[in-house]
Parts: structure tokens; C-alpha cells; sequence
């Protein structure tokens, strides 16, 4: 998918396909690129997301920029829609986490944090994603967080595939899930702000990275 995806956008980047051209088929892709359907619209809904691409139903997926955009975007919302949004809340509900989480927060936590080490499949993987983030949310207490991370849920797991194709994060996310569940459960606020806040700096650098071409 990445090399497919890494082909393509040069092909836009160079003028090959101009704003206004409609790209191959899926069918057409999967044949030149010996690669299944499936792949192919994996790589065509990164173009997307990269803002370079515009797939309307039924007529196929249009170039729409020569560059990708400043900032991607997942579902309904943008990248920097979600970071902005993260940043407030994410930190602080780690912080109340570590203060409120019972015995049973832990415990899913920790089962989570397992099972996503294990995990070989990126689909299984991201959904195990989302579930974390949500748990946290739970574990502050206040169940307003829960209902904010469960709205952004869809764009929050959109954004995650899109990260670990393209930006290689899931064994350091995994690493970095770790650290944070440890700071819950050594009770430290400051501890579980510190470890949310170096995973969201991750995540947005490997975002930058990806749009600049550098990964």
C-alpha cells in the first residue's frame, strides 16, 4: 500500500495526473501494481486524506491539488482539528486517570496494552486504539470526556491507519500506551500528563513528516 501510495503521489506531484484527472481504476491499479483491490483503495484513500485526491461515488477518484495539504483530513474532521482538540483533552484526562481510575480501569488497560503488542493485524490493531484512548477517557471519572473521545472516535481511528501506514507507528505507539498506562497506575498525575503529552507530540511530528514527504 505504502509503495503504491509513495508512486502515485509523485505521479500527482510531477504533473503526471493534473488537477481535473481522473486516475485508473481500481481494478486498472491493482493490475499495473500487481496488487489486490484492497490495496489499491487503501493507497487511494491516503491520497484522500492528503488532500490530493476527491472520490465521488460512482464516477471514481479525481486529482484535486498538485501538493498535499497542510493538513490531512480524517472523516469529517482535519488533522490539526484533532490535535487541537487532543491537546485538551486527552492531557488532562490522563492527569485525572492517574488520580480516579479504579482496579478495574487498570486491568483494561493493561489487557489492552497486551493485546496490541500481540497484534499482527493493522485493522484489529487500530480499533484496539480507539478503545484505549476511550478507557482513559472513562478511567478520569467524568463521563463528558468519554462522550467527546467517542464523538471523534471514527476520524481518531481514520487517522491512526493512516499514521501506521505511512508513518511506521505501531510498535512506538505501543511503547508509548505503555508509559502512559504506567503513570496511571503508579497514581501520577504529573507522570500521565507528561507520557499523553510526548504521545500527541509524536503523533503530530509523524503527521508533518508524512506531508512533507519525509517519511
Amino acid at each position: 500500500m505504502e509503495a503504491v501510495l509513495a508512486h502515485l503521489r509523485r505521479q500527482i506531484e510531477r504533473g503526471e495526473y493534473a488537477v481535473g484527472d481522473k486516475l485508473p481504476s481500481e481494478a486498472a491499479l491493482g493490475k499495473e501494481f500487481e496488487v489486490s483491490r484492497s490495496v489499491v483503495r487503501e493507497a487511494l484513500r491516503g491520497l484522500q486524506a492528503l488532500g490530493l485526491t476527491e472520490s465521488k461515488s460512482g464516477k471514481g477518484t479525481f486529482v484535486t491539488a498538485t501538493g498535499p495539504a497542510e493538513h490531512p483530513v480524517f472523516g469529517p474532521y482535519s488533522a490539526r482539528d484533532l490535535i487541537e482538540v487532543r491537546r485538551h483533552v486527552e492531557i488532562p484526562v490522563a492527569g485525572y486517570a492517574a488520580l480516579r481510575r479504579s482496579a478495574d480501569d487498570l486491568d483494561l488497560l493493561g489487557h489492552l496494552v497486551e493485546r496490541m503488542d500481540a497484534e499482527t493485524d493493522n485493522t484489529a490493531w487500530v480499533a484496539l486504539d480507539s478503545l484505549f484512548h476511550i478507557t482513559i477517557a472513562q478511567a478520569s471519572g467524568n463521563p463528558v470526556f468519554g462522550k467527546v473521545i467517542e464523538e471523534i472516535r471514527d476520524a481518531l481511528a481514520r487517522q491512526s491507519a493512516f499514521l501506521n501506514q505511512l508513518g511506521d507507528r505501531r510498535h512506538r505507539s505501543n511503547v508509548e500506551h505503555r508509559a502512559i498506562v504506567t503513570a496511571i497506575a503508579d497514581g501520577s498525575e504529573a507522570a500521565a500528563v507528561e507520557a499523553m503529552t510526548a504521545h500527541l507530540r509524536h503523533v503530530e511530528a509523524t503527521l508533518t513528516s508524512i506531508v512533507n514527504g519525509d517519511e
